[in-house]
């Protein structure tokens, strides 16, 4: 790791088949959690199989937008949850569901705390060449974009890479039309390209033993 962040960056998409989509909702439904619950708790699991750390600390970005007066402003409002699992004890794949159930609404019912609050208010010991609490990103977007229309114009969505990487792992998965998939921006000066390619196949195989084994 170096001394200051670099934040130089790379991007690998990815996709998941809808039948394995289809089984990951069933298994939501099936332990009262949502699909993002679900993905979190396994996400934390590859992580904890590769690190052998029993306390994984995520974050994730919620809209900000909880309070009706703020449904039609114009900003961004994002904030960042830290989303610390306990995944001590060797539980099974279904607590995990279920502490990742509990995470997730106790950190929704605190999502107005702004992260720099956090910060503030922790201390964590600070190091240049890291994001403060956590340094790993997981992000879920299932609501529908829509395109802008405007008038005598076209409008088409691209998908545009920075080479920047703001944390070491960020995870974005999304569901548009029923199919699901994703990208992994990485940290280039932590991680290879095979590196990555290998941990999201080791996530796609984590979550075909999950729906094997429980849905």
């Amino acid at each position: 790791r170096e001394t200051l962040q670099a934040a130089r960056g790379a991007r690998r998409p990815f996709a998941f088949s809808d039948l394995l989509s289809s089984e990951l909702k069933n298994l939501s439904r099936q332990h009262g959690a949502t699909l993002f619950m679900t993905l979190l708790a396994a996400f934390q699991t590859l992580l904890y199989r590769y690190s052998n750390q029993t306390d994984i600390a995520i974050g994730s970005p919620v809209a900000g937008r909880s309070r009706k007066e703020f449904e039609e402003l114009i900003g961004l409002f994002v904030n960042m949850l830290v989303l610390r699992l306990d995944l001590s004890g060797n539980p099974t794949f279904a607590e995990t569901i279920a502490r990742s159930r509990e995470l997730c609404l106790a950190a929704l019912s605190n999502q107005e705390l702004s992260f720099e609050k956090l910060v503030e208010e922790l201390h964590p010991d600070r190091h240049p060449g890291r994001n403060p609490l956590f340094q790993v990103s997981f992000a879920f977007q299932n609501t529908p974009r829509v395109p802008p229309r405007l008038p005598g114009i076209t409008v088409e969505e691209l998908e545009v890479e920075t080479g920047i990487a703001r944390f070491d792992l960020h995870l974005f998965m999304e569901e548009i039309d029923g199919h699901p998939s994703g990208y992994c921006d990485y940290d280039t000066n932590l991680f290879n390209a095979d590196t990555i390619e290998r941990m999201l196949s080791h996530f796609q195989t984590l979550l075909e033993g999950i729906v094997a084994k429980y849905a």
